[in-house]
């Protein structure tokens, strides 16, 4: 699957309330680090807040661990799976 395909596929799920699981590259860039991949078991995207926004906004996705009640942000071209299958960058 397409990773721009995928993405919609999570909005569709969270606009019905629906939970997913996804994984993803990690990658800060001030720290100029990853800490790996992150999987996450049930997540659903969130708004972006209006604060939030900075120059790389366009190319990240808010989303929450709905297992940890966290708000967290990830890369959208590091996106590795969602609902256990492989995504693929084009």
């Amino acid at each position: 699957m397409d990773v721009y395909a995928a993405i919609d596929e999570m909005r569709r799920l969270s606009a019905r309330r629906e939970s997913f699981n996804f994984s993803y590259m990690s990658y800060s860039i001030a720290r100029r680090k990853s800490e790996g991949v992150v999987t996450v078991r049930r997540a659903r995207l969130c708004k972006q807040s209006r604060r939030d926004r900075n120059q790389y906004s366009d190319y990240m996705l808010d989303y929450i661990d709905l297992e940890t009640g966290e708000r967290r942000t990830c890369w959208q071209p590091l996106l590795l799976t969602l609902n256990d299958t492989e995504l693929e960058l084009h």
